[in-house]
This record gives C-alpha cells, structure tokens and sequence, in this order.
C-alpha cells in the first residue's frame, strides 16, 4: 500500500514552465503513436525542476457515463503518461512502452478528470522510471503508482504494431449515442406531415402537405417545432426492395422518392414561416440491424442523401431517423432528437448514429478478384478515374481483356492514346460508345461481349457534378446528377445479375455518406450506390462501393474547382490523394471485400479546428475542440464565454455597433479564409468580396451559432454588405438592459406614416389592397391585447403589450407579405 500523496500547494505549481500543447497527437503520430479521440486526453502540461512534470488530463464528454464502470478509466491513465513521449516535453527523447508497474494504489473511483504530477528518474536496471500522483480538480487524491519503468522500442515497432489499420480506409459504423429518455419534454406540439404510414405519433395533428401546414400557420395556428414526414411512396418502396423488387423498378422509384424529398427539403428553406422548425424525414427497418450493413431500403436511400445536405446546410432544420415497430424507439425518438445527431437508427429503444472508423486490415492484401482470361467493363473507362484505372488493372493485376465504356467511346479526348499505351502491355482493348443509362443499348453491348472471354467484372465509375444549394436546386439539375448514378448503375445490376461475376465495383463518393453543402444531387446518387452494393450482397451477388475522397488530378472532378472551393474543401478536413495512393487504396478496398468502404485523405489537425462545426459523422476520428466564436468576437465584445446578447450587454450604442461590425467582418474573413478582419471591408457587397452561394450558406451557419438566432437563407441578398448584417444583428439580437429591438412603437408608426404620405399607389387595386393589409395589422393588435367589453381591447391593454409584440405583427404583415 501506497499512503495518500500530498497534493501541491498552488496548481500550476509554483517554478513550472507551460508546455507548447499544439499539435501534440499529430506530432505523436508521427513518432508511431496513434491514439483516437477517447485517448487524446492530455489538456494543459507545463515543465518543473528536478525531472517534475505537470499535467492535467480530461475525458471528452462522450466518455463521462463510462467512467463511473471503471476504477480508474484506462485512457485517462493512459493520457497521464503521454507527457513523457518523445517531442511533448522535449523536442527528442526515446520511443517507449510501459514494462512495469508496481505499487499502484486508486483512491477514488469513477474520474473523468485529473491533475498529475510526474517525477522522472532513472532505475538501477538503466531503464527510465516514473512516479505518479493523480488528483481531481479539488486535490482530493485519485491514484498513485509507486514506479513504473519503460522499455524502449523503435519507432519502425511501433508502426508496424499501428499498421493493423488503414490510416485513408474507413468505414461506417451505428454507434451507440447517449439519450436521457423523456428529455425532450412535451411532443403534443408536433405534427405530420402526409398520413402516419409508421404508426409513430397518431395523436399528432396531420397536414397533407407542406402547403396546408403553411396556410395553417398563416391563419394563426402556432408552427410546431418538429414535423415528422414520410414520403408519399417510400412503404410501397420499402416492400419492393424487401420483395427482391417484386416487379417494380425500384431505380426509377428511387428517382420519383428523390425529388419528392428535393421538392420538400426545398420549400422548408425557401419558406421563412418553417425556418424555427425541424423536419424530420421518418422511415422503418430501412437500415439492417447489422450495423456494418448500409442502406436496405434501396428508394429511399437517394431522399436520405438530400436530407442529409439539408441538414449541413441548415444546421438543426432537417434529421433522418428510422425505427423499428417497438414501443420503446417510438417513445425514445424525442429525446434522440434533442440529442443533436441528425440522422439516426432506433432499435429496442437504442439510438445510434453514423460515425466513420478506421478499417482494420483482415484481408490478404495480395488477393485479387481479376480474371486474366475474362472481361473487365469499365464505365467511364475513358475519363480520368477510368483510363487510370485500366492502366493500374493490365499493369498490376495482369488484365488483359478491357471493355472501357464512355458517352462519345472512341471519339472520347486520349482515347485513341489510352487504346495504343495499353495495347503497347499486352491487353486486348476495346473502347465502346454507350449510354449506359440506356438499358437496350447497354444489354446490346453486353451481348456482344465473346463467350471466349466472357464478362468476369464489372467497375462502374462514372459520375457527373451540377452543384447548387437546396434552396435554388432544380429538377434538372438532380436528373443530370442522378442518371450515371441511379439510373446507370441499376441497368448495370439488372443485367449482370445472372453473370457470376468476380467483382462489381461501383466508384462512389464520400458525400453520399457525408451529405456535403451545396451537392444533395451528389450526396442523393451516391446514396443509391452505397444502399445498391448492400442490396446485391443481402442477395449473394458480389459488389464492394467506394466511396471515394478527392483525386488530386487535373482532368478529374477537381479540376472543376476555383481557389475559394480549394479553401473551402481543406478547411473541411479532406485533402486530395496522389494517382498512386488511390488505386493503392482500391486494391486494398477491394480486397477487403465489404459492401462499403471509404478511401478518404483526412487532415486531421483541420478536422479538430472545425470544433463544434465537426460533422457528426466525423466525431470518432478526431477529439474537437469546441468553438468559442472568432478571435474578432472574443475581443470586441471583451469577454469569452456566454451568450452574444450578454456579452454586447455591457456596451453603448456606439461600443455595440463596432463590436458587431467586427464580428461580422471576422466570420467573413474565416469563410473566405483570410488571415484577420482588417482585410474585409465593412460597406463593400459580399459578391464584391468573393462571396458565393455556399460562402452565403456557411457564412449565416456560422453567425447563427454564434447569435442563436435563426438567420435566413437569403441574409448576405437581404443585406448585402458587413455593415448591413451587422444592422440586422443589432435588431435581432436581444441585448439586456439596453433599449428595446428597434425603438418605441410610436417611433415605427411615425416611420410607417411618414412612408404612407410619400408612396403612390400604382392603382386604385393597390390602394384598397394597403387598405386592408392595414385593417389586419389593427384588428390582430387589439386581438393581440385580448377583448373588452366594448370593441375587444382597451387602450389600456394594447399599451400594456410589448413593443416587440406589437412590432412583431407589424413586421410579419408588412415585410412578410
């Protein structure tokens, strides 16, 4: 037994030097250490005399409920230690492992935080010693380890031991998310939208569309906060895809429930009456209780990707949930909900979410589904991805009967090169024009293949950009995109089907799963193409999607990106992988064999700068630091920490409106990637300063977390310049103890008379229509102030109501109208 240790006097001690934490797991990394998020606990160290060291040590949150199960939570004795790995402390130092411990004494169970004190020594066997001390964060004692000695190993050890996963290969794991049941309060206030096909919440008020729910809510009934929806045809879907298709064509299906969903997710940002209230897309047993399995649902799976853009485009307005028949998911999906992942699997009254993981190498690196005597059709096999591909299947993989497929075929820019260079190796090559969203002229180009060398594989990696944010995206536009996705790769299945086939690998995109801004066509057909390889394998067909990061090649889907796009994607976190790297990834993907598999370059310093702007899907890979607002806010408004309105509080007027003037300025600069606000002029219009329609989404996202408000879509067009936002936030944004929002109602009545006398109405029907915008505006306020006896409100009572209730009709009749 080990006595109680003293804690220190003072934290930080007294005499100690703080330590330069930046970059710290990155650095570790590097060194052959790789620790995932629940292990990047060490927070704050600093440098002590006589071989002491100081730290102090936290687990994120996620990981609180499980520390009470545990004595003492492994990773956070293991982030006690990471101060005495080589470049934390010091700049060199050895690599090392702990050999022994001994001594070791817990004095308090269930810590989720501690601070540590280190004392370094050497012990009479030459290895390196250690003594250590935890306390929690009032000094009360938590453990003590006598000594531990470390053995030295070398860094090529400690990679080989970190090869066991694929640094740029993931995949989609359902997670577990915590949810107190029944903290989401009363849900008699929500609605549906269509009829409850789920059983869900049939006590909820119904509408038979968006429409209805608007004309409801502009006659006076109250707008309901959350609004569950299913899609007209997604249990017909549904049954179809769980019948094998039972005779219906579940691509065209999957086409018609797409724009069902774009078309909805469409009026619910472009409608200001929805922009408070969430709408949450509900389906059943769409995704397999295997949580490595995708998509079962196969129609649905395009409408999932839509919503998923939705919600990273409009943060807490869109969520995708599905459940099972059980009582208890039913009854959980409130609080699941409130939980802040927006898209979810309830199952047995257990939430999980998607979160992306590293893959564990299990496969034989060198097996190879390729046939040297059979075909290999490759879709796009022309373009960038496809000619890079056939070289890398004659050159590595001894492919000698290539079947590449393209739009214009021979006509195609390199054809002819592609068709010489390969040829040159030995490969028998032949470049087709097809359609292949044309199912008859596909099935003819399939049937020409020689039984001599019949159809062994089938690579599908055609794809087509047409980018645009939901509010202004077109029907055209997700048609264009959802052809060589939906379309192609469902004739591709159907016809080769009865083929046994080695390998059926689709080329899909990490947006189907991420659900980017700015591309929900993309996200939707990658969606499909993801939820189609499980499809085929629940049916004992092979098939493997990849859903790819980015290329670094000029001809390929990067080539189409400015500068600002290239700011905007390494801001993200992804980062564009060489030629080489790629297809090393595809041959490992595909020898894994799995139904999806994501080869993505992540930057994971970028991904922890994202803090709380960290898409969910991403939280297992990084530890994210949360966000505290820009450095602009942080000083303007002189403080760090609580709400914006409480912070400008303690202002004047004229304090006020610098302090939001370079708040503003400083979210414009972080959007366009500059080093500070100075450079961002306050009166010049965002289109002046390079702002484009995703800058506008991902500027208002930014103000809106910041502010708490819930800023339109069309904020940078309302007011088009810092300046006149930062206006519009002084309006909004309630400042305690200062003067109300816009001024006395007197002052807007003088404003609205002073407007009236110098317009001139167009024609008498505009007149009479002022009129009676007018009459409303004064019935609802003596309505607002509740009836008398005589006329229905006093004089009394209208005064006795706020201003901002009193404005607040004014406003929505006027400047909603």
């Amino acid at each position: 037994n080990t006595p109680n240790p003293t804690k220190p006097t003072t934290w930080p001690p007294t005499n100690t030097h703080p330590i330069n934490l930046t970059h710290t797991y990155e650095t570790l990394h590097q060194h052959g250490y790789t620790y995932g998020p629940a292990f990047q606990g060490l927070v704050s160290a600093w440098n002590g005399s006589d071989g002491e060291l100081f730290a102090e040590i936290a687990l994120p949150e996620e990981q609180h409920d499980e520390a009470a199960r545990f004595t003492l939570h492994p990773a956070l004795l293991d982030a006690a230690l990471h101060i005495l790995l080589p470049g934390v402390a010091e700049a060199g130092g050895r690599p090392g492992l702990p050999f022994s411990w001994s001594r070791v004494t817990v004095h308090t169970a269930g810590a989720t935080a501690v601070r540590v004190r280190l004392v370094r020594t050497t012990a009479e066997t030459g290895l390196d010693e250690v003594s250590l001390a935890l306390f929690d964060q009032a000094g009360t004692p938590v453990a003590t380890v006598g000594a531990l000695l470390s053995r030295e190993v070398s860094a090529e050890m400690l990679r080989g031991a970190a090869a066991t996963q694929h640094e740029s290969l993931f995949q989609v794991e359902w997670t577990a998310v915590p949810v107190t049941d029944g903290a989401a309060g009363n849900t008699a206030d929500w609605a549906i939208l269509g009829e409850d096909g789920l059983g869900v919440a049939a006590e909820l008020t119904s509408y038979p569309d968006a429409s209805a729910l608007r004309a409801a809510v502009n006659a006076g009934t109250s707008m309901p906060p959350v609004v569950l929806v299913q899609l007209p045809g997604m249990a017909e879907a549904a049954r179809a895809s769980a019948a094998g298709s039972g005779g219906v064509d579940l691509g065209e299906a999957a086409r018609t429930i797409t724009h069902r969903a774009l078309e909805l997710a469409r009026e619910w940002v472009s409608e200001a009456v929805f922009g408070a209230s969430q709408l949450v897309l509900v389906a059943r047993d769409a995704v397999p209780s295997d949580e490595d399995a995708g998509l079962e649902n196969l129609a649905l799976s395009g409408a999932w990707g839509i919503f998923r853009s939705a919600a990273t485009e409009n943060p807490g307005r869109f969520a995708i949930v599905d459940l099972d028949a059980s009582e208890a998911s039913a009854r959980l999906l409130p609080a699941a909900l409130a939980a802040g992942d927006h898209e979810l699997v309830i199952r047995d009254g257990v939430a999980r979410a998607p979160r992306l993981a590293k893959v564990r190498a299990e496969a034989d690196a060198m097996a190879t589904p390729w046939d040297g005597d059979g075909t290999v059709l490759v879709t796009g096999g022309t373009g960038g991805l496809g000619a890079l591909l056939a070289r890398h299947l004659v050159t590595e993989h001894g492919v000698r009967h290539l079947l590449l497929v393209s739009r214009r075929g021979p006509q195609a820019p390199g054809a002819t090169d592609l068709t010489t260079e390969l040829t040159q190796l030995g490969a028998d090559i032949t470049i087709a024009a097809c359609d292949v969203t044309d199912r008859t002229a596909l099935a003819e180009l399939l049937t020409d293949i020689p039984d001599t060398h019949p159809l062994t594989a089938v690579v599908h990696t055609a794809g087509i950009l047409d980018d645009s944010i939901i509010a202004s995206m077109t029907g055209e536009q997700l048609d264009r995109v959802l052809r060589p996705k939906v379309n192609a790769a469902w004739n591709l299945h159907q016809l080769t089907a009865d083929r046994d086939l080695s390998a059926f690998i689709i080329y899909s995109s990490v947006s189907g799963i991420l659900g980017p801004p700015g591309q929900a066509n993309y996200a939707a057909g990658n969606a499909f193409l993801n939820a189609l390889a499980q499809y085929r394998r629940s049916r004992g067909l092979r098939a493997t999607s990849l859903a790819w990061g980015l290329w670094d090649q000029a001809n390929g889907m990067i080539g189409h990106l400015d500068e600002a796009d290239r700011k905007r994607v390494a801001k993200g976190g992804v980062t564009p992988m060489s030629e080489d790297e790629g297809m090393a990834l595809f041959d490992t993907a595909v020898a894994e064999d799995r139904n999806l598999l994501a080869p993505v370059r992540f930057d994971m310093a970028a991904l922890r700068a994202l803090g709380e702007n960290l898409p969910p899907l991403l939280r297992g890979l990084v530890r994210a630091t949360p966000r505290r607002g820009s450095a602009v806010a942080g000083a303007a408004t002189g403080a760090v920490g609580g709400s914006l309105a409480e912070r400008l509080s303690g202002l004047d007027s004229a304090e006020r409106e610098t302090a939001l003037v370079d708040l503003v300025r400083g979210e414009v600069a972080a959007v366009l990637g500059h080093s500070g606000f100075e450079s961002v002029e306050q009166s010049r219009a965002f289109n002046e300063l390079g702002f484009d329609s995703l800058s506008a989404v991902e500027f208002r996202n930014r103000l809106n977390a910041l502010s708490g408000l819930r800023l339109p879509a069309t904020l940078v067009f309302d007011y088009p310049t810092p300046a006149a936002v930062a206006g519009h936030l002084a309006e909004e944004i309630p400042v305690l103890g200062g003067p109300s929002r816009i001024g006395s109602l007197s002052e807007e009545i003088d404003r609205l008379e002073a407007s009236l006398a110098e317009s001139d109405p167009e024609s008498p029907e505009a007149y009479d229509s002022a009129v009676g915008r007018l009459e409303k505006v004064l019935l609802r306020l003596r309505e607002s102030a509740g009836p008398t006896e005589q006329n229905g409100a006093s004089e009394d009572d209208i005064h006795s109501a706020s201003v901002d209730e009193l404005l607040h009709l004014i406003d929505e009749e006027f400047d909603l109208a």
